[in-house]
């Protein structure tokens, strides 16, 4: 009787242990490649050494007759004002702390989920030339500092740390090497990057580039760890091809599309003015840095992402579009 209850016993030991070993297998499966790492920050493998990423090939091919190969810089300082909130009128408009992490803006400054059109009409602006136009994206932290300011220590998700200021903000709008631009209608909204890419399927829709500002020849989507003295840059570009009639579009994408590699808009859509952000941070050699994200995300550097309004007058889009189709360089 005593084996019987001894040869059970292992039995049900070997069943349990089986079952605990196979949820930890599966675990570790699903947490993919930051295993073992917890939510609180990146994993290692979101580093990546600047002199260990490869140089970015030559020069595209030379702009086309009938390119619209100017540039237009739009100055809208760099947050100066200490514009966050966690609100994102682009995705969840209406909804307070609708992106569950805290965004820093330029321009428009009254942008947040209760904006309309009217009332950003309305608003005063960071930009020197009077566009209202919002221009916002997820701040960046330093996870080795806990962080006492507002939006700091009580972000939401568990986005905490001290937020790490915008050196540089340059806010760029760029024509297309095949075509002429025509205007961006009035309240359009746009985005661009991927706040879930972590748990997508596919990388399709990671856009941001990271890199330093040593070298601009090299770009990444992880964290660079660049040398001292340099600053970490993101450079965040928008889509270009606009299907002619909506200001929004399903899953906030439908409406804008990406040219291919050599500038042609897919068919039925209008090269409009692409826009491109670019961010730089003054970051200690070796400090960690983590984007805000969503829990699951981890704050993977793959989801870092923007979110644009064109609250730009009639007039102002024009000299815009007139600027990129002449080929000159401008300033608003």
């Amino acid at each position: 009787m005593g084996n019987e209850r001894r040869l059970l016993t292992l039995v049900i030991c070997l069943v349990l242990g089986g079952g605990l070993t196979a949820a930890v297998l599966g675990a570790s499966r699903a947490a993919g490649p930051h295993a073992g790492t917890a939510a609180a920050g990146p994993a290692p493998s979101d580093y990546v050494d600047i002199s260990k990423v490869a140089r970015a090939p030559g020069p595209a091919a030379a702009a086309g007759p009938d390119a619209s190969a100017g540039s237009v810089v739009v100055d809208c300082g760099r947050n100066e004002q200490g514009h966050y909130n966690e609100d994102n009128l682009v995705v969840s408009p209406g909804l307070r702390a609708g992106a569950h992490h805290t965004h820093a803006y330029v321009g428009n400054l009254s942008t947040d989920a209760m904006s309309t059109d009217a009332s950003l009409d309305a608003a005063a602006t960071s930009c020197t030339g009077g566009d209202r136009s919002a221009y916002y994206w997820p701040v960046l932290r330093r996870p080795d500092r806990p962080g006492a300011r507002p939006h700091e220590s009580s972000a939401g998700h568990g986005n905490t740390g001290e937020i790490l200021p915008e050196a540089s903000v340059l806010v760029e709008f760029r024509g297309s090497p095949v075509s002429k631009v025509v205007a961006m209608p009035r309240f359009l909204r746009a985005m661009t990057g991927d706040a879930v890419a972590y748990t997508a399927e596919s990388d399709a829709d990671v856009r941001a580039r990271w890199g330093c500002s040593g070298s601009p020849d090299r770009s990444t989507t992880r964290y660079p760890r660049c040398p001292a003295g340099e600053r970490v840059t993101r450079t965040l570009t928008f889509p270009s091809c606009w299907n002619g009639l909506d200001t929004v579009g399903a899953g906030h994408r439908s409406h804008l599309r990406f040219p291919s590699a050599n500038g042609v808009c897919p068919q039925d859509t209008f090269p409009v003015p692409e826009l491109r952000i670019s961010l730089a941070y003054e970051v200690p050699a070796g400090v960690p840095v983590a984007l805000d994200s969503f829990p699951e995300q981890r704050h993977s550097p793959k989801t870092d992402h923007a979110m644009f309004v064109n609250a730009m007058t009639e007039p102002q889009m024009g000299a815009v579009v007139d600027c990129l189709n002449s080929g000159r360089a401008c300033r608003m």
